[in-house]
C-alpha cells in the first residue's frame, strides 16, 4: 500500500503504523441474589429480529459475548480473566483521558486538533434498531452488534462504541495483516454497491487520520491499548435489521492488529462526522438508545431512531454538553447518594473534572475526592449489613466475601445513585453495584481516577438494565430504569 498523506504530521502517523506492522435516590437498599450476580447459566432465549413499522421501529436483541447466545461461538469458554479485563479497562480510561486532554479546553494541556469539531446537522427522523451482544473488543468488556454490509449483504459482528466515530471492518485482501475473526472477511469485490472514497472528496477530510493511495482515501485509527487499523475509506450499503443506509462510509481495513477478539470490526456511535449517528442523522434523527442486560444470559437491545415505546417514555434527561469537544457524550455529574443520603462532596469536584457516558468503559471512574466519600459510606453500610471484607484486586479496593452474612438468601446491598444536571439520576441496578471477581468475592464497581482533574466516566457496569438514550437534536442524554 503506497501512502501519500495530506500533511507531514499525518504522514508520520502512517509511517509509524506501517513500520510497526512490519516489525511486528431510590430505596435505602437493594436486594442481592448471589446466583444472579454470578451469572448462573440459562438457555438462550433470544427473540427474532422484527420490525414494527414507522411508529415503533425495529428492535434486535442484545446478548453477552461470552453467554449462551453469543454470535462469536468459538470464543465460548475462552473469556478473558478479570485481571485482563480490568487491565484493558484501565488502558481504555487512560486513552479517553488523553483524547479529552487533546480536544477539551480546561483539562490538562490543549493540543492542536487535526480536524475541526464536528458541525451540528439537521434532520428528520425514522426509527430502526440493531442487534448487540457483549464483547471484549479493543481489549475491554464492550458490546457488539450484528450488521449487514454490501450487496448482497454479508453479516458481520462488530463492536459498537459510543467513544469512537469511524466504523471499520476487516476486508479482503488482507495485504498486511488481519487478526482471526469469527465470520469470513468482508469482500468488497462481491458487493455491487461498494466504492472507494476519493482523496479529493470532502468526506476524506472528515477523518482524523487520513492519507492517499492511487487517488483513494486512506484511514487509520489507533486505540488506547495500541491496537491499530489501516485501510481504504469506502462506502457501501449498511443493513441494520431490515433498514438500509445507502452509501455509508466506513474503513475497509487491510492492516489490523491488536485486541479485537474475534469481532469483524467496530461501529462508531460517537458525535463525530464519520460516525453512524451523524451519517444516518437524516434517517434516524441523531437518536439512538441501548439497554445492556444484567447478566450474560439476559437480553437487551440497541435501537436507532426515536421509536415509540423506547426508553424515552420514562427516561430522566440531563443536558448533553456538546461544547466540550468532539466524539464523546459529555454530561454534568453533580452528586452521589448512598442509601438515599447525599454524600458531602463539593460541586466543584465534579465541575472541575467533567464527566462523560461511555458504552466501552467497564468500571465507572470518579475524581478521587468523590470516590473516597463513596467508598467510605459504602463500606460503612456493608459493615452494618454484616458483610466481611475480602482482598482487593487490581484497582478495585473495596471487596467483600459474599458467602458471608447469608447473601445467598437475598441479603440487601446499599443503594448507590448518581445525580446529574437537570434533575436526572441513575439509581444503579443491583447488577451494577458490585463487580464479580470469583464465586465468593465481589468489589464495589467504582474506581478513582489518578487526578481530580481527570474526566469522570460513567461505565457500562453501572448502565446495566437502564435504557440509555442519546438525542443529538435535543442535546440530551436520558436514563430509563428497568428497560431490559
Amino acid at each position: 500500500m503506497v501512502v501519500s498523506c495530506c500533511c507531514p504530521e499525518q504522514g508520520l502517523f502512517f509511517l509509524l503504523l506501517l513500520a510497526a506492522a512490519v516489525s511486528s435516590g431510590g430505596s435505602s437498599d437493594v436486594k442481592l441474589n448471589v446466583e444472579a450476580l454470578f451469572h448462573v447459566g440459562s438457555p438462550c432465549l433470544i427473540p427474532q429480529e422484527h420490525k414494527h413499522g414507522a411508529a415503533t421501529g425495529t428492535r434486535m436483541p442484545v446478548v453477552h459475548r461470552h453467554g449462551p447466545c453469543s454470535p462469536l461461538a468459538d470464543e465460548h469458554g475462552k473469556a478473558p480473566s478479570h485481571e485482563e479485563i480490568l487491565a484493558a479497562d484501565q488502558r481504555r480510561v487512560e486513552y479517553i483521558h488523553r483524547r479529552v486532554a487533546e480536544t477539551t479546553t480546561g483539562h490538562h494541556v490543549r493540543r492542536p486538533k487535526l480536524q475541526p469539531e464536528p458541525a451540528s446537522l439537521s434532520s428528520s427522523a425514522a426509527p430502526a434498531n440493531v442487534p448487540a451482544s457483549s464483547g471484549d473488543a479493543v481489549g475491554t468488556g464492550n458490546y457488539v452488534v450484528t450488521i449487514g454490509l454490501g450487496t448482497p449483504e454479508e453479516r458481520l459482528t462488530v463492536v459498537f462504541d459510543t467513544g469512537s466515530d469511524t466504523t471499520w471492518v476487516q476486508c479482503q485482501p488482507c495485504v498486511e495483516s488481519c487478526y482471526m475473526q469469527e465470520e469470513p472477511l468482508f469482500s468488497p469485490a462481491n458487493s455491487s454497491t461498494y466504492a472507494n472514497v476519493s482523496c479529493s472528496s470532502p468526506y476524506c477530510s472528515d477523518l482524523d487520520r487520513r492519507g492517499c493511495s492511487g487517488g483513494h482515501c486512506l484511514y487509520a485509527v489507533r486505540y488506547g491499548d495500541g491496537s491499530t487499523t489501516v485501510g481504504f475509506y469506502a462506502q457501501d450499503t449498511l443493513t441494520l435489521a431490515s433498514d438500509a443506509v445507502k452509501e455509508f462510509r466506513f474503513g475497509c481495513g487491510e492492516d489490523n492488529r491488536g485486541l479485537f477478539g474475534r469481532a469483524a470490526g467496530l461501529m462508531g456511535l460517537g458525535r463525530g462526522k464519520t460516525s453512524l449517528t451523524s451519517q444516518a442523522r437524516d434517517k434516524y434523527g441523531g437518536v439512538f438508545s441501548y439497554c445492556l442486560p444484567a447478566t450474560p444470559s439476559g437480553t437487551g437491545f440497541l435501537d436507532l431512531g426515536p421509536a415509540a415505546g423506547s426508553p424515552a417514555a420514562n427516561a430522566r434527561f440531563t443536558p448533553m454538553l456538546t461544547d466540550m469537544g468532539p466524539t464523546f457524550y459529555y454530561v454534568g455529574l453533580t452528586g452521589i447518594k448512598v442509601d438515599g443520603r447525599a454524600l458531602s462532596i463539593p460541586g466543584s469536584v465534579f465541575s472541575d473534572a467533567g464527566a462523560l457516558v461511555d458504552s466501552g468503559t467497564v468500571i465507572t471512574r470518579l475524581p478521587p475526592k468523590a470516590y473516597a466519600p463513596l467508598r467510605s459510606a459504602f463500606a460503612k453500610a456493608m459493615e452494618g449489613l454484616g458483610y466481611k471484607k475480602a482482598p482487593a484486586t487490581s484497582f478495585l479496593d473495596t471487596c467483600y466475601d459474599l458467602t458471608e452474612a447469608g447473601a445467598k438468601g437475598g441479603k440487601a446491598l446499599p443503594a448507590v445513585s448518581l445525580a446529574f444536571q437537570g434533575g436526572a439520576s441513575l439509581d444503579v441496578d443491583k447488577s451494577g453495584i458490585l463487580y464479580q471477581v470469583d464465586e465468593s468475592r465481589a468489589c464495589l464497581a467504582f474506581a478513582p481516577n489518578s487526578e481530580d482533574t481527570d474526566m469522570a466516566i460513567v461505565g457500562n457496569t453501572q448502565q446495566k438494565t437502564y435504557g440509555v438514550l442519546y438525542d443529538l437534536g435535543k442535546k440530551v442524554v436520558g436514563f430509563a430504569p428497568g428497560a431490559c
